[in-house]
């Protein structure tokens, strides 16, 4: 199984920006989608972005506009680019890879936004 280390997480306030990212510990090269979820306290877990290799990129009509999604494949790497961080973007965000099927998570890294 692949294993994903989140990063970039941390306290900001509303307006702000904040970038995480997610290094896998293999090539990403290959995977057939990367995405990046979060849970808010009391919520289920919900898509943030998803990057379909060959396709679309699909984000939440809550961040569209406001947040990006990008991968590079030479590091390994998942990035989310989160600008005009609303109070409401407080959550846990969790990296999602698959491969061949078979899904992998990361540990999450927490994002809290201050009004």
């Amino acid at each position: 199984q692949v294993r994903l280390v989140e990063s970039g997480g941390g306290l900001v306030q509303a307006g702000g920006s904040l970038r995480l990212s997610c290094v896998a510990s293999e090539s990403i090269s290959g995977f057939s989608a990367v995405a990046w979820y979060r849970q808010a306290p009391g919520k289920q877990r919900e898509s943030v972005a998803i990057f379909i290799t060959g396709g679309p990129v699909n984000y939440a009509d809550s961040v569209k506009g406001r947040f990006t999604i990008a991968r590079d494949n030479v590091k390994n790497t998942v990035y989310l680019q989160m600008n005009s961080l609303k109070p409401e973007d407080t959550a846990v965000y969790y990296c999602y890879t698959q491969r061949h099927g078979l899904a992998s998570w990361g540990q999450g890294t927490q994002v809290t936004v201050s009004s």
